[in-house]
């Protein structure tokens, strides 16, 4: 396979010509040229920009919307997920083009003043992985730029994309800690909400065991364990209602449609931080051994290294995989609960139901809605996390 280093020099631009070839046995070579150029340009690209790993992406499922509506849904599936393999398989031989970096100084993004005991913890690994890829695409002008160097240019271009994987990496834990705390917001909101209704439906229920026990009816310790739940539920509220915008509760329950065959997340194995930094570490033990021989046993100690970080990969991709499919299936029965509950109170109240089986329904209803958005969240948290990793080539250009 070529180095990657001809391709970025001579402004070669390999995924395009992979995607180019790949679409064209489907749609012909000005189809697929065609599909490419509209995928440029209804996202706004640059024309002349280099594609990379998940651009490719963007254009394949541009592709398969169509395929869709012209061969049926089964061959369309089949044909992405096989080509979604073949990329995988490419982007472990061909690093994303890197162009030529201007140089500057170390992670030149401006960083809040220092707090009084230091930066914060989560924000060093960011900065150092940020420092870490301008440092490895210095190295990479200077190999270019050394005639005796020049055959190393290709490893070093694995150096850049290892590091800048690593950047993304840290950049998806910050987009998880921000997605996680807005999650959280709305899931207090709901447990709020769902304390609200179950307080008033509490009220009611007191009432009623209340006017039980003036006919004569033996309802003591059900009205004293009542008004118990009903005090601490007021003390909850007082507490956490000035805490939360009830809004939150309201926001639409949407259902979460996820596509999550482990095929159309092959680029997860090969474009991993770990995995790229293996493959880098064995082009370099390559590279050595070939100026060295003595250098030899390297070579396999680093293919050892390579193969155990895909492995890791993989494991990594299937517990995530799992937990997404984990929380689909738990949302979907709590989907359709809430559904059930909402034709339920729309009966009711289109009957004139009596208030303490409204207050009943609806705070089953709520409860439902709160589980749900649990499990949404997870999923979501699963997805963004397995979509955020996939590549990190707008880092490049």
């Amino acid at each position: 396979m070529t180095s990657g280093a001809g391709h970025a020099e001579s402004g070669h631009d390999p995924y395009r010509e992979w995607l180019r070839t790949r679409l064209g046995q489907e749609l012909g070579l000005p189809g697929a040229e065609a599909a490419i150029q509209g995928a440029v340009q209804r996202r706004g690209w640059p024309a002349l920009r280099t594609l990379g790993p998940r651009d490719v992406v963007a254009v394949l499922q541009d592709v398969y919307s169509g395929l869709r509506q012209t061969i049926g849904d089964a061959r369309a599936d089949s044909w992405l997920q096989g080509t979604t393999v073949d990329l995988a398989e490419y982007a472990q031989t061909v690093p994303v083009p890197v162009q030529p970096s201007a140089a500057g100084p170390l992670a030149p993004e401006p960083t809040p003043a220092p707090l009084r005991w230091g930066r914060r913890a989560h924000d060093l690994p960011l900065l150092l992985a940020r420092a870490n890829a301008e440092i490895a695409a210095r190295n990479l002008a200077a190999v270019r730029a050394d005639a005796t160097l020049r055959g190393l240019a290709g490893t070093a271009e694995w150096d850049v994309q290892a590091a800048v994987a690593e950047v993304r990496r840290w950049e998806t834990e910050e987009m998880l800690g921000s997605l996680r705390a807005d999650q959280s917001r709305v899931e207090v909101a709901d447990a709020v909400a769902a304390a609200v209704a179950q307080a008033e439906w509490l009220r009611l229920h007191v009432r009623e065991l209340q006017a039980e026990e003036q006919g004569g009816q033996s309802v003591g310790a059900q009205l004293a364990h009542a008004r118990l739940t009903l005090t601490q539920l007021d003390a909850f509220l007082e507490a956490f209602l000035p805490l939360i915008d009830a809004d939150d509760a309201d926001l639409p329950l949407s259902s979460p449609q996820a596509r999550l065959d482990r095929a159309f997340f092959s680029l997860e194995v090969p474009l991993n931080p770990a995995v790229l930094r293996a493959r880098h570490a064995l082009k370099l033990a390559q590279w050595r051994a070939e100026a060295e021989p003595t250098a030899a046993p390297a070579v396999m100690h680093a293919q050892q290294i390579l193969t155990a970080a895909e492995t890791e990969a993989r494991a990594q991709l299937e517990a995530t995989l799992q937990s997404a499919r984990t929380a689909q299936a738990r949302f979907m029965p709590l989907w359709q609960q809430v559904g059930a509950l909402e034709e339920r109170l729309k009966v009711l109240g289109q009957r004139g139901g009596d208030p303490l089986s409204l207050a009943r329904v609806r705070l089953d209803w709520r409860q439902a809605r709160a589980a749900a958005r649990v499990q949404a969240h997870l999923l979501e948290q699963a997805t963004r996390l397995l979509e955020a990793l996939a590549d990190g080539s707008e880092h490049l250009q």
